[in-house]
């Protein structure tokens, strides 16, 4: 098959995977409705925490971030761990899959933030990286409670921990490419956060208005 064919057969897998809305399911199987209907509207793990079921945030986060890990370790070894291609066919389909749970096309393209599919993808594909990562968020959201600054905090870290951790450019290429949607999936959060509005971490169940 043909490089382009390669590559555009990874990003599709990857984001039909990603596009999974998991949170969704999981509240809607649990009793809660329509997660879209509470707290933030978000289809992510935060969100789900607001419904005051830690279990299924963290059954969402666990499958958000597989979901994007797998879809990336999947196009690696079907292509082939010692083909040349095997490398760009795994960064490109899980970059698909955080762009699939952002914007999934069984949604609307209204997904979630990318921030547990950005985890599970770099952790897969290159771990220390995203398990520095991970103590900074752990370190953000202990001391300020606010989930978005930890995840911000963590997401503009990685290019530079990259940039001296990763295997090549490359990943640090396409790693910067999605901390930069990290980043802009996150635009209304920097607002309130620069307001002082924002919501801090909380286990209590928040209905929408």
């Amino acid at each position: 098959m043909p490089i382009a064919g390669v590559y555009l057969l990874s990003g599709l897998f990857g984001y039909v995977i990603g596009s999974i809305p998991f949170g969704l399911i999981l509240t809607k199987i649990a009793g809660y409705g329509d997660i879209r209907k509470i707290g933030s509207g978000n289809i992510g793990a935060t969100n789900v925490l607001r419904t005051g079921n830690k279990m299924l945030a963290f059954l969402t986060v666990l499958l958000d971030a597989f979901k994007a890990g797998v879809a990336a370790i999947i196009a690696k070894y079907a292509v082939g761990v010692e083909n040349s291609m095997c490398v760009t066919a795994m960064l490109i389909a899980g970059a698909f899959g955080v762009l699939g749970h952002n914007f999934p096309i069984w949604l609307k393209f209204k997904g979630g933030k990318g921030v547990a599919s950005t985890f599970g993808f770099i952790l897969v594909t290159c771990y220390p990286i995203a398990l520095i990562a991970f103590a900074i968020w752990l370190i953000m959201a202990f001391t300020f409670k606010y989930s978005s600054l930890s995840a911000l905090t963590a997401a503009v870290c990685v290019p530079l921990i990259s940039y001296f951790l990763a295997p090549t450019m490359e990943y640090t290429f396409v790693y910067t490419l999605i901390v930069l949607l990290v980043i802009v999936r996150h635009h209304a959060n920097i607002k309130r956060l620069l307001r002082g509005e924002e919501s801090k971490i909380s286990l209590k169940k928040q209905h929408k208005e």
